[in-house]
């Protein structure tokens, strides 16, 4: 970003429409009109779910359609937790119209992770969220074996070779935003510092210099109206409803793709194109033998930094907090920092330093574990699943929930609630089951973007650590927001000290 001020005050922006909660509690409440109408109509018609199989336990509500959308919202976590305990791994119920059915724990959810997409489906889920943002003809907007394909040629641009060179650029463009932090002392948003930082670095690594040099304050905003169409009404809506969001979603498109059209064409017109991600995308061919259009590489450039931009964001600011909690943590990692890279900021940092810090590792999985930014990733059921002695129907949305997994008590004792990077020293001891640990899911589900995601989080916390001590501001440790899709911390502010 051109400049801090200018930059924080867009995020902040975003934020605050994030957190607006009356726009979505109206919106509730006109969907349960709509989709009772929908559901009579399946009624009359003799739809609805078999009674000659097991279900899963429904939790009851008292009010038709809605269900329990609104004590939902209020806490998913407190509610999935008490629903385990209530009704066991396996569990239905209804919100706005429609059922949702949770898997609790690493036996149940290893349903979902080792389903086929044309058993579980995630496009008839995510393609509504997706396809306006990125645009038509990629993700979730394509059969799954294209999809497939396109993550290959994702997979390609991911690899050591390129980390290598990553690292450097993300140290630069940390280096260079904490510049804005002029005071010695004072407070500061994380969590629109690490927004910012996640953008810029994204954008440095995974789109080249061409798209890189033209993100100011103008396409920062385009990048936050494009990110406001990842909200709940895309979620319950058609993309065509003229809802603000959406209008500025759409506009946004149209101008961010035009820009991309623009560096594409640089790219294919120098003479000595980089070797990343963006060139990637232009070289690498699907298994027909034919390249990828420039519509195609646009809309998986825009996918490659909003799909990872809320999570490490979100990330990256929880473990600051986690840091400045424990005191202790923070001084060790402090220490693996001056061991590992010594004590000149400047000194360019190398791949195999950020790997070595062992103990940053630790407390980045600790931090997703406990603060996975995707509470729950979902998929349609097109057939008849079983799982537990319980069959669940066709047209039930399936869900597991990495927060709620990852906390269960008799899989992560001893304290489960408690910040304990330690207990990642020994891995197959402190969890041996294999669907336990998912932020990132797993199985074939797994997300492409874990290794950059962690080169990307570490290299960040490395510069930060190493240049401020951060402190919570009156012992205050951010509580969730559970009105965003992704959970982020409620008033991230944060102090900070400059180390002598």
């Amino acid at each position: 970003m051109a400049s801090g001020g200018a930059g924080s005050s867009l995020i902040e922006g975003a934020i605050g429409r994030w957190q607006d909660t009356s726009t979505m509690t109206m919106l509730l409440l006109t969907s349960t009109f709509i989709l009772v109408l929908g559901a009579v109509f399946r009624k009359i018609i003799g739809g609805g779910e078999k009674s000659d199989v097991s279900l899963p336990p429904r939790i009851p509500s008292s009010i038709p359609f809605l269900g329990k959308a609104i004590e939902f919202q209020e806490n998913p976590i407190d509610f999935l937790e008490k629903a385990y305990k209530k009704y066991g791994s396996v569990f239905s119920f209804t919100m706005v119209g429609q059922t949702f059915t949770y898997l609790i724990g690493p036996v149940s959810s290893a349903v979902l992770f080792n389903s086929k997409n044309d058993q579980l489906n995630a496009e008839e889920v995510y393609g509504r969220l997706t396809t306006p943002v990125f645009g038509k003809g990629v993700a979730y907007d394509v059969p799954n074996a294209k999809f497939l394909e396109q993550k290959k040629i994702l997979k390609i641009g991911l690899n050591v070779a390129q980390f290598r060179k990553h690292i450097g650029l993300v140290q630069e463009e940390a280096l260079d935003y904490l510049k804005r932090w002029k005071n010695n002392s004072g407070q500061e948003n994380l969590f629109v510092a690490m927004s910012e930082l996640i953008i810029s670095t994204a954008s440095r690594c995974l789109h080249g210099k061409e798209i890189r040099s033209k993100l100011d304050e103008r396409v920062a905003q385009l990048y936050m109206d494009l990110d406001g169409g990842f909200n709940h009404l895309a979620w319950l809506f058609p993309s065509w409803i003229p809802f603000p969001s959406f209008r500025k979603r759409d506009k946004a498109h149209l101008e961010v793709k035009k820009i991309f059209y623009k560096a594409i064409q640089e790219r294919r017109d120098s003479e000595d194109p980089d070797d990343d991600m963006l060139q990637t995308l232009l070289t690498t061919t699907y298994k027909n033998g034919t390249l990828l259009t420039d519509d195609e590489v646009a809309g998986m450039c825009i996918g490659l930094l909003l799909a990872g931009q809320h999570t490490s964001s979100t990330t990256s600011s929880w473990l600051g907090f986690y840091l400045a909690k424990n005191k202790d943590i923070q001084d060790r990692c402090y220490q693996e920092q001056l061991e590992v890279c010594g004590d000149d900021i400047d000194d360019p940092l190398t791949y195999d330093q950020v790997k070595e810090m062992s103990l940053l590792d630790r407390c980045l999985k600790e931090t997703l574990r406990l603060r996975p930014p995707i509470m729950t990733m979902m998929r349609m059921a097109k057939v008849p699943m079983t799982v537990q002695g319980y069959t669940i129907p066709p047209g039930h949305q399936v869900c597991v929930s990495p927060t709620v997994n990852q906390r269960i008590e008799d899989q992560w004792m001893p304290e489960p609630m408690t910040f304990n990077p330690d207990r990642f020293i020994d891995e197959s001891a402190s969890n041996s089951d294999k669907f336990s640990y998912v932020p990132f899911g797993a199985g074939r589900h797994r997300c492409i973007g874990e290794n950059f995601a962690y080169v990307q989080i570490k290299t960040i916390m490395s510069v930060l650590i190493r240049k401020y001590e951060l402190s919570l501001v009156d012992d205050y440790f951010p509580s969730i927001n559970y009105k965003t899709m992704i959970h982020t911390p409620f008033k991230p502010i944060i102090a900070y000290k400059l180390r002598k």
